[in-house]
């Protein structure tokens, strides 16, 4: 299942952007909130929009595979994904906005290119079909 692939690495991502925001708390010594910390408010945010896309983003690559999409297609909705998700987390990091666009289209591209690709392989005919 080459979707596994992008699940995998997606949870990898969070796991590390986790990572970075208990780094900061223990820094800074917070344990609920940032503290006023702008360093921690932003890897609040970077953890929390990377939650906010990523799951959904995997299942949809999922099912896009058991749909019985192209494996091309799957590396290109994944690779897009994870490219996007990294740009957006750069872009946060280092108060690029053009990185943060980039990042954030890339993201949307992906999910939208899913989401066709989901529509496209549906299987309609069971769908429609009234036994």
């Amino acid at each position: 299942m080459v979707s596994a692939l992008y699940v995998v690495l997606g949870a990898l991502l969070l796991i590390k952007l986790s990572l970075n925001v208990v780094k900061l708390r223990v820094q800074y010594r917070v344990s609920y909130g940032d503290g006023g910390f702008y360093e921690l408010q932003t890897a609040i945010r970077v953890h929390g929009n990377a939650v906010e896309y990523i799951p959904i983003a995997a299942i949809l690559l999922v099912i896009m595979e058991m749909n019985g999409a192209k494996v091309w297609m799957i590396h290109v909705c994944g690779l897009l994904l994870l490219a996007g998700r990294l740009m957006h987390y750069y872009g946060l990091h280092h108060r690029e906005i053009s990185w943060r666009r980039s990042g954030m289209s890339a993201t949307y591209i992906s999910l939208v290119l899913m989401v066709l690709a989901n529509l496209y392989y549906l299987p309609w005919d069971q769908l429609l079909a009234l036994d």
